[in-house]
């Protein structure tokens, strides 16, 4: 396989692909390393590769036509890649496709970037190692050669070697044990040391997607599993975070069309739907509010008949959904019960379907800040009825939610689609 590296700094690659099975496969001439340095393509004394950007601002950018004629001076480029932010990230099914290719020509840019007119020129796939930045694109370029090296055929010496790692079949890898057997107080986990081998294959998958579930939650989708192993993430989920997040319908107090602040009815549908919701992702519970008597009622009436009257003989996966509702006259007395429940505060986030642009409003907050609390703490997220939460209720939480479609200019969802698309939002990529 030829890989054909454009870098200004071709000596950056010398130790790291000339190292341990890189340099025997360069050595057998398994894989084989074309260094173009642009700056062997330009005309003026000082060798210069780099200008001001048009339009003003800082750094500099690289030229376009050293770029073009060291493209050109490759016979067979093959895929033509550019490590950039802009790109698509890099992954394992990525490394497989490109480890199919006789030739990659890997582009390495360097200051603020390239000439966007090189990507009108050529065919060029801009690739991202990840969310961060580098100097340059040569120390993704070395993570990229690797990751595709080591899948051509003969690299790797024992060619299940590739297969039983990291991200090669959906999953994180297993934890691996070698001698001693102990070392200051750990040992090397029993079953590993039974001979059972169907044993020690079942346990090493069990752990592998265990780690994959409390670290890459989102890898699971592509994992190709088996239905023991939905059992056993099923299993596991139930004390993951969803048994920290629990979820308020606040009846009063909210606005009506008029922006008048009323309090308004419960509906059978809304508890209904959305205790459905909370059994479905495993939450901690879903609360009612409101404080008016006959609406309170009307609620534990419901509830009754399908948790312990006739409906829960009827419809016994009814009555375990709606076994999760409360009946609360306001938010203190939900933050009260959650309190006693977990010993713990809970962060109070609020809902909206407009962005909350008042002086001193709570801060918006993203379904990825949320997310990182529940690892910690029990969280609450406050939806409202009505025309939406009332001020008060906004402010008495700690940030609010970015609307599900707040850069659209329609944003009108009910309160139970609302509550199904945010708790898949938060919850829907981690079983």
């Amino acid at each position: 396989m030829n890989f054909h590296l454009v870098s200004l700094f071709p000596e950056f690659f010398e130790t790291p692909l000339s190292s341990g099975l890189m340099g025997k496969a360069t050595e057998s001439g398994l894989v084989r390393f074309n260094h173009v340095d642009p700056r062997d393509f330009t005309t003026d004394r000082h060798r210069t590769v780099d200008d001001r950007p048009y339009g003003g601002g800082p750094g500099m950018v690289m030229m376009l036509d050293p770029l073009d004629q060291a493209l050109q001076s490759i016979e067979r480029p093959g895929r033509i890649l550019m490590m950039s932010p802009r790109g698509k990230p890099f992954d394992q099914s990525m490394a497989r496709e490109l480890a199919q290719e006789e030739d990659v020509t890997i582009l390495c840019g360097r200051y603020e970037g390239i000439d966007e007119r090189l990507l009108d020129l050529y065919d060029v796939e801009l690739v991202s190692m990840g969310d961060f930045v580098l100097n340059g694109g040569e120390a993704a370029a070395v993570c990229m050669v690797e990751s595709v090296a080591r899948l051509v055929p003969g690299f790797m010496g024992h060619e299940d070697s590739g297969e039983e790692e990291s991200f090669s079949g959906g999953t994180l890898e297993y934890p691996h044990y070698t001698r001693p057997v102990e070392y200051k107080g750990h040992e090397v986990p029993e079953i590993l040391k039974s001979g059972d081998h169907g044993r020690v294959a079942r346990w090493r998958r069990e752990q592998a997607l265990s780690q994959t579930l409390s670290r890459r939650p989102d890898l699971l989708d592509g994992a190709g599993l088996a239905q023991e192993d939905i059992d056993f993430l099923s299993e596991l989920s139930r004390h993951r975070l969803g048994r920290n997040l629990y979820i308020a319908l606040v009846h009063y107090p909210v606005w009506n069309k008029h922006k008048q602040k009323v309090a308004v009815s419960l509906t059978n549908l809304d508890v209904h739907d959305m205790s459905r919701v909370s059994r479905s992702y495993a939450l901690g519970g879903f609360y009612a509010v409101t404080p008016l008597e006959d609406q309170k009622e009307l609620a534990r009436s419901l509830l009754a008949h399908w948790t312990s009257g006739p409906g829960s003989r009827v419809n016994p996966d009814r009555a375990e959904a709606l076994s999760l509702v409360s009946v609360s006259d306001d938010l203190s007395q939900v933050v009260v019960d959650i309190s006693a429940r977990t010993g713990q505060l809970p962060l109070l986030a609020a809902t909206s379907a407009k962005l909350d642009w008042r002086k001193g409003a709570p801060p918006p907050m993203t379904v990825e800040e949320v997310r990182n609390q529940l690892e910690s703490r029990p969280v609450l997220l406050v939806f409202g009825t009505g025309h939406g939460l009332a001020e008060e209720v906004l402010d008495a939480c700690e940030g609010t939610i970015r609307p599900i479609r707040f850069m659209d200019d329609y944003n009108h969802l009910s309160v139970r689609s609302a509550v199904a698309i945010t708790i898949d939002r938060l919850l829907g990529d981690i079983w």
